[in-house]
């Protein structure tokens, strides 16, 4: 037994490293780059949804590209405290940024000393997802959009929902968007950590949750949540029983929870190139795509890359500037 574990696992180690060469060997790899590890710089805390991806991403780009990628936590300033770091380091394409759609409503905003998409540009997205509207599977007062709705306009004001408390954010910009359209006004309640939130929909201290699906999964295969709504224009396959924004008659822009990999425009264009083609080999491992699935990303279109990425952000910085005006 003993020397067909060992047998096994020196066959595994000869997979994996056979794997990493031949991903080694698809990466146009600049002259002298990269010759050490490379820093990611994580702008939230050990843990939370931004340090997972950083992590699961830092694994599978070591995994393809062969060198070692450094994890940085810098919480502090709503995700924001971080960026000033990370613009003052060398511009070599050894320092990494991960951010959020934080980073691009905080640019609308004028509250990044940097342009954003212009400055700082995107290698890749890895991770991109709609919001929902989530209700009390015992709820009696409403028991899907349409009554909510209903119910909402004859009790202005009197629903409560619960939020993410950073001004200017993608949930507080969509939520606007969506009593806009709809004609109806919740009472927001602010929760800076999100299982405060969670706890304030499932304890009945607010009525109506606005979240995103991975974030809130294992209440949803519980039962202990419901969405009612799904603020995409076309409703993925796994919620194709829940309205759609096409399916409600509500014509607003989509703000998707996006989460990503940033560098500065200053680094050399071929180290650019070759971290953003690393990015797709490693976004398409499977230890990566296992995670993204765990996590409910793979719901619609994850992955960003390139001209598409800087047209997202473009395209989101429009919305978001609109807004805030």
């Amino acid at each position: 037994m003993k020397n067909t574990l060992l047998r096994c696992s020196a066959f595994a180690a000869a997979a994996l490293l056979t794997t990493m060469s031949s991903h080694a060997a698809e990466l146009k790899k600049p002259d002298g780059y990269p010759e050490r590890s490379v820093s990611i710089i994580v702008p939230y805390g050990a843990g939370g949804g931004s340090d997972q991806v950083a992590r699961a991403w830092s694994k599978a780009m070591q995994s393809v590209a062969d060198i070692p990628f450094q994890v940085e936590n810098k919480p502090g300033g709503g995700g924001l405290a971080a960026t000033p770091d990370f613009i003052s380091r060398p511009k070599d394409g050894y320092t990494i940024l991960q951010q959020t759609d934080g980073l691009i409503s905080a640019g609308a905003a004028n509250q990044v000393e940097a342009e954003v998409g212009e400055d700082i540009v995107p290698i890749c997205f890895t991770q991109a997802t709609f919001s929902q509207i989530y209700i009390r599977p015992n709820e009696t007062r409403f028991t899907d959009w349409a009554s909510l709705v209903d119910y909402a306009k004859k009790n202005p004001g009197k629903l409560t929902l619960a939020n993410i408390g950073v001004e200017k954010s993608m949930e507080v910009i969509q939520v606007n968007e969506l009593e806009q359209a709809a004609g109806i006004k919740f009472k927001t309640i602010s929760y800076d950590k999100p299982t405060e939130r969670y706890a304030a929909l499932l304890g009945a201290h607010a009525d109506v949750l606005f979240e995103q699906p991975g974030d809130v999964r294992k209440f949803l295969e519980a039962k202990q949540m419901k969405p009612v709504l799904s603020v995409i224009k076309e409703a993925p396959q796994a919620f194709s029983d829940v309205p759609s924004l096409k399916e409600a008659k509500l014509d607003i822009p989509v703000l998707l929870r996006v989460r990503g990999f940033w560098i500065h425009k200053d680094v050399a264009d071929d180290r650019k190139a070759y971290l953003r083609q690393a990015c797709k080999l490693a976004f398409e491992t499977e230890d990566y795509q296992k995670f993204n699935k765990a996590k409910y990303m793979h719901l619609a279109r994850s992955y960003y890359e390139g001209d598409d990425a800087v047209k997202l952000v473009k395209d989101m910085l429009g919305t978001y500037r609109k807004a805030i005006k």
